[in-house]
This record gives C-alpha cells, structure tokens and sequence, in this order.
C-alpha cells in the first residue's frame, strides 16, 4: 500500500487562554490523509482550525494529541520538512533582492550551491513565468509576481509536497488563472499539493479532495465530484424533445421518439455546499 503524502490520526490541538480554565480547542480529532500526486483543499472559515493543522503537518506547532506524518516521517522530526515546499499567505521577501538573487538565496538555504543553484534558479523563474524579471528588484513586483516568486521558492529544493496556504489572495483575476494553471501544471509533473484557500471556485477548479473544516472539526471531506453531485435528484438531458413530450415526462413518461443522451445528477458548487456543511454541524 502506498505511503500517504500527509497523514494525520486524531489530531488534538489546545492553547491555553489566560485568566480563563477552559483552553481554546482549536483542533479536534481531526483524522485525514493526502494521497501522493493528488491537490487536496483544506476548507474551513476563520477560526476553523486549518492553519494550526497546516502548522502542525509542517511541524511548526506540536499537537496535544495524535500525530501527523509527511511521507511516514513524523511531522515533529526535521527530516519531514526535506521534502516540503511551503508558500504562507504573506511571505515575506528581501525587497532589495532581484527575482534571481531571492532564489539564490533560498537554494543555498536548501542546500544547492554553484552552477547547480544557478540553472535550478534559472528554471524554477521560467517555470514561474518570470524569466524576463530575474534581473528586476522585488520592491518593483506586483502582488501577482511575488506570489509567483514565492512559488518558485517553494519549488527551489525540488520537493515532493507543496503546501500552499492562500496563494492567490490579493491577485487580480490574470494572476490569480496563471497561478491556478501552475499549481495543475504541479499535479501533472506528480507533485502532492495541500491547498488553503477561501476561494471556492478556485478550489473547485484545482482540486482533487477537499476537506472542510468547523470549530476544528472536520465535517466534510471527499472529493469534489461527489460533495457537489445531489445524489437525492437527477436530471434528464433530452434531445429532439417536443413540449407535449415534457407535459408527458411529469406524468413519467417518455415516448415521442425522444432520446435520452445523459442521466446525470444534478451539480451544486462548492460554495453552496460548504456553507451548508458548516451551518449544519454541531
């Protein structure tokens, strides 16, 4: 059988509260795993809980109980975090640093140096779609730019898992389509992408699973084909269908010559079905 990408087993995460008894439960059992080569969407609103459970997959907060592994290696140990790329929401860069300087900077901290990190740099701006800015200072960046330059430093130590924590917020809509076409460009090299986000249409379009999180539960989780299909209807697609032939079919008939071309369950979008998964848990 093999081994999952992320996997995390009854996941407890407490912070205490000062001048208050009760911790704040910010996770609780959360049990998920992320398969090799799959993007999977980590939902939830605010104060769900997904953050500390990325956090604590990237082993930069301890869990009070369970346990979360990458590859099978404990998220707690450093060896976890080899094959990990990360992007926060706001990372931060040396804005007087160029486009080819900042991921020279990251590969020598990921342990590339010489020709190596200079052609793996090189090839990480065009994969980006910034090979024209590697000479250009951040500080000139537009928000869509850095973003990408903050996916190229992801990409900079050649991981296995990506985990992306917001990547288009504040992107205008061109940004934003030609960060989504990278992160399935990702998908089909074989890369494993773990994906926070609140766009759900963005979602919808890139993601193999998600799972949604509420009040550090997760209350929902399976992949996007089956949470947006609702299995309680179903709809008829008719071709050559005279109008005396729909009177009909509300008497459950077909007839008239009309041929059925798809039986299909009607879809919802992700949005809808989010909102309704969170107002409906306990």
């Amino acid at each position: 059988m093999q081994t999952p990408a992320i996997s995390i087993l009854n996941l407890f995460k407490e912070f205490p509260v000062p001048f208050k008894r009760e911790p704040l439960r910010a996770v609780q059992g959360v049990s998920l795993d992320v398969q090799p080569g799959e993007v999977y969407g980590l939902l939830g609103p605010n104060g769900s809980g997904k953050s500390t459970t990325m956090k604590i997959v990237l082993g930069l907060v301890r869990p009070t109980a369970g346990s979360s592994s990458v590859f099978g290696i404990d998220s707690r140990l450093v060896q976890s975090r080899e094959n990990v790329g990360f992007l926060p929401e706001n990372p931060y860069f040396y804005k007087f640093l160029t486009g080819l300087e900042t991921l020279l900077f990251f590969g020598k901290l990921c342990g590339l140096s010489g020709k190596s990190l200079r052609e793996r740099s090189m090839d990480m701006l065009e994969r980006v779609g910034l090979s024209d800015a590697a000479d250009r200072r951040l500080s000139g960046f537009s928000k869509g730019m850095l973003q990408r330059i903050g996916l190229a430093q992801a990409l900079i130590g050649n991981p296995r898992l990506l985990v992306l924590d917001e990547p288009t917020a504040g992107v205008d809509p061109a940004g934003s389509h030609a960060i989504r076409e990278l992160i399935l460009e990702f998908k089909r090299q074989g890369l494993t992408v773990l994906l926070c986000s609140h766009l759900l249409e963005q979602v919808q379009e890139v993601c193999d699973r998600v799972g949604i999180l509420h009040q550090g539960r997760l209350v929902a989780e399976g992949r996007v084909e089956d949470l947006v299909s609702q299995r309680n209807q179903t709809e008829l697609v008719l071709e050559n269908a005279s109008p005396e032939l729909l009177a009909e079919l509300q008497r459950l008939s077909l007839s008239s010559g009309a041929r059925v071309i798809d039986k299909r369950h009607p879809r919802t979008n992700l949005e809808r079905f989010f909102l309704e998964a969170t107002q409906q848990a306990p």
